[in-house]
C-alpha cells in the first residue's frame, strides 16, 4: 500500500547509522510515524525532505506493518526559520505542542493550516516580534483543539485560571480567537500590552495542556541569553 501526500516533519530522531524515525503531520491522514531509512547515507534523495519542519511532498509505504518513506521531495525549508536560532526554537515549540495536540490518523486542516502560517510569519515577517507569533499561536491552538477561552470582563478565563489583560490585549485575543484566519497575525501590539498578552498566553497554556515542553525552556533561556550585561 501507498499514499502520496503532504506533510510537515515535526520530529526527527536518529535511528541506527543511517535512519530517521519521523514524526509527520500530513495533509490526508493526519499525524503519522513513519521511518525514513537511509536518510542519513550521503547523497540520499529523500534527506532533505526528511529534516525537522520541512515541508514536504512524500510518497509512503507500508513496511512491515509501519509507515516508511519511499519519495521524499522538499517543497519548503523555512530557511529564514533555520538560520536564526531564536526562530528555529520558536518553531520546534510549535512542532512540539502541534505533535501533542494533532491525533494519530486524524485530519486536522485547521491546527495545519496555523503552524504552517506561523512558519510563515517566522520565516519571511522578521518585524513581527517573536513574542507576538508565539502567542498568536499558542492562543489559536487551544482555540481550536477546544480550550477556547473566556473573553470579557477585563479578563481572560478558562478551566482553572484567571488571568487580567488590557483592553488593547482584549481586542488582540478576540481577533485571533474568532477573527479570519487568513488575517491571523494582521494586528500590531506593543510594549505593555504585548507582554501582558504573550505570558497569559504561555500561561493559559501550559494551565489547559498540564505539562511543559522542553523547547519552550530552550526558547526561554535563549531570550535571557540576549538580555544579559555584556552580550
Amino acid at each position: 500500500m501507498h499514499i502520496t501526500t503532504k506533510a510537515l516533519v515535526l520530529r526527527s530522531v536518529d535511528y541506527k547509522e543511517r535512519d530517521k524515525i519521523l514524526t509527520l503531520f500530513t495533509q490526508d491522514q493526519g499525524k503519522l510515524t513513519a521511518s525514513a531509512r537511509g536518510c542519513r547515507k550521503k547523497g540520499s534523495a529523500i534527506a532533505a525532505g526528511c529534516q525537522l519542519l520541512a515541508w514536504s511532498e512524500m510518497v509512503l509505504y507500508d513496511y512491515q506493518g509501519r509507515w516508511a518513506v519511499k519519495e521524499a521531495a522538499a517543497e519548503r525549508l523555512f530557511q529564514g526559520v533555520r538560520d536564526d536560532i531564536g526562530r528555529l526554537a520558536l518553531g520546534c515549540y510549535f512542532a512540539e505542542v502541534t505533535e501533542l495536540l494533532a491525533v494519530e490518523g486524524e485530519e486536522n486542516p485547521e491546527l495545519l493550516s496555523l503552524i504552517l502560517n506561523s512558519l510563515h510569519v517566522l520565516d519571511k515577517l522578521p518585524d513581527k516580534p517573536l513574542p507576538l507569533v508565539k502567542a498568536v499561536f499558542e492562543w489559536k491552538a487551544m482555540a481550536l483543539e477546544g480550550y477556547e477561552p473566556l473573553i470579557g470582563g477585563g479578563e481572560v478565563r478558562g478551566e482553572g485560571v484567571s488571568l487580567p489583560l488590557s483592553l488593547p490585549a482584549l481586542a488582540a485575543l478576540d481577533h485571533i480567537v474568532h477573527g479570519d484566519p487568513r488575517r491571523l497575525f494582521s494586528f500590531r501590539l506593543e510594549g505593555e500590552d504585548l507582554e501582558q498578552l504573550a505570558s497569559a498566553a504561555e500561561t493559559y497554556l501550559r494551565t489547559q495542556l498540564e505539562r511543559g515542553f522542553s523547547t519552550l525552556d530552550y526558547y526561554k533561556s535563549l531570550q535571557v541569553e540576549q538580555v544579559l550585561p555584556g552580550r
